[in-house]
């Protein structure tokens, strides 16, 4: 067992930034964000006679610490939003750059313009606005760069079930987005 316990000190180490990281876009709060990494740390060295050798070790901690946020802190939290899937489903979806593009035609490339003005401020606020569902699916695959499979892993879902959260969760955010560029006045309205 100790040559477990050493490699998985190797492996698991290095990935605590990237873990706290996530932890911080899921939790909103620094120290939550903290104690999430944590326990999903001490989580994963109790049951490391569980890991299998060979298997992705930063997906197992990834699907650790998913599965610690919703079961112990997201109790603490009130209900997320419920959302109807059949607003999003619509023929005549928004699509942010689209929109941006429509609304500012007299750019030279208006998409690059209005997105440069953007502030990682702004990407965040959008990204908390996503029921948790969607932001977790975003956070690994696009932010964290985890394959399907590995997200799929994570969040304990389907393959179609990550690729149905990602398309739904930028959707959202591509609105939040957009919102923020017309409310800071990024974008020309024309009505």
């Amino acid at each position: 067992m100790t040559d477990a316990r050493d490699e998985f000190k190797a492996k698991a180490l290095p990935l605590l930034d990237e873990l706290y990281g996530v932890a911080l876009r899921m939790a909103r709060n620094p120290q939550t964000a903290e104690d999430l990494v944590a326990e999903s740390y001490a989580r994963a060295w109790q049951n490391l006679d569980k890991f299998q050798p060979g298997t992705n070790l930063r997906a197992w901690l990834y699907r650790i610490m998913t599965n610690t946020f919703i079961n112990e802190f997201r109790k603490k939290r009130r209900e997320p939003e419920k959302v109807s899937m059949d607003a999003y489903d619509r023929v005549d979806d928004f699509h942010f750059f689209h929109k941006i593009a429509a609304e500012s035609a007299t750019a030279p490339d208006p998409v690059k313009d209005v997105v440069a003005r953007l502030t990682n401020d702004d990407f965040q606020k959008a990204l908390e606005t996503l029921p948790e569902e969607y932001r977790a699916a975003v956070l690994l695959y696009d932010l964290q760069g985890l394959s399907y499979d590995e997200t799929a892993q994570a969040l304990d879902v389907p393959v179609g079930t990550v690729r149905s959260r990602l398309a739904r969760g930028r959707r959202r955010l591509q609105e939040g987005l957009y919102r923020h560029a017309r409310d800071a006045g990024l974008v020309e309205v024309t009505s």
